[in-house]
């Protein structure tokens, strides 16, 4: 079993008499991709930022490449690469420059002429900052984030902003990450995304971890096959958990009376289904 690249063990954070994680643990293998999935508040960027070394903790042990993140140096530094939900970079430099720029701080960076056309900005390479539209400004994110060659990437939202293709580039890009062993801590309000890239999940709710496991595990967590199709007009929706037997009914009778089966859709519930169930505000 690959070692841990995060490993966190009874982790608390208060601001004042706010409670903003309480007493969280989790471990992060070496080569995973891990999303940290929760609603505003829940938690994620205060851990993301102790995990990071930029925020104290009040109590807990904390992991990260073999160093307590919150005593690191340079040499922890070296080995991380991070896309903030929001940062700001010098706008009148261009692309090029400013990968050059960050690369400089490393002692074995990536070309960054790689990291442009690995990020999708070639086109944009000579263009300053100030003049990038929303999701080109995301993608330099990521790229300087990876110019020093990371061996762990902390990336918090990083598609907010983006169309529907360069998400899927994006996605594409955070696979190929993951092909090259590195460790990607991940976090997203797009279930789909989640879905998709991680090897497990955890779902913060009010500074505690209720669930953690595989997309696939979460998923399944729940026998239940959702069945609908429409009958004199009217959509009938069944909750099931024999979808085969159900099937062979509805399909027989239709056979049977020479008819279709009308708006037949079959499904099972998805990571946002489950998610949606975990964090829904309790009533009373």
């Amino acid at each position: 079993m690959p070692a841990a690249a995060i490993s966190v063990h009874g982790l608390r954070k208060s601001y004042g008499e706010y409670e903003a994680l309480r007493e969280i643990s989790f471990e992060i293998a070496e080569g995973e991709v891990f999303g940290l999935l929760g609603p505003n508040g829940a938690g994620k960027t205060t851990t993301i930022e102790i995990l990071e070394g930029y925020r104290s903790r009040d109590a807990g042990e904390v992991t990260v490449l073999g160093f307590d993140p919150e005593r690191a140096g340079s040499a922890f530094r070296e080995r991380i690469g991070v896309v903030l939900q929001q940062s700001q970079l010098w706008p009148t430099l261009t692309v090029t420059e400013t990968h050059r720029m960050f690369a400089g701080y490393y002692d074995r960076p990536r070309d960054a002429d790689e990291v442009i056309k690995l990020v999708g900005l070639e086109e944009k390479r000579d263009a300053r900052v100030k003049t990038l539209s929303g999701g080109q400004k995301r993608r330099l994110d990521l790229g300087v984030a990876l110019v020093g060659d990371p061996d762990l990437v902390f990336l918090d939202e990083p598609t907010t902003g983006f169309d529907p293709a360069a998400r899927r580039a994006a996605w594409e890009l955070i696979r190929s990450l993951r092909s090259l062993g590195k460790t990607i801590l991940l976090t997203t309000h797009y279930l789909d995304e989640a879905e998709q890239l991680a090897d497990r999940v955890a779902v913060l709710r009010e500074g505690r971890i209720i669930r953690e496991g595989t997309p696939a595990e979460l998923t399944g967590g729940t026998n239940e096959t959702e069945v609908r199709y429409r009958q004199d007009g009217h959509e009938v929706v069944v909750r099931t958990t024999e979808p085969t037997r159900l099937l062979q009914e509805l399909t027989a009778a239709a056979l049977a009376e020479g008819r279709e089966v009308e708006g037949l859709q079959v499904r099972r519930p998805t990571l946002e289904d489950v998610y949606l169930s975990l964090t829904a505000d309790e009533k009373g």
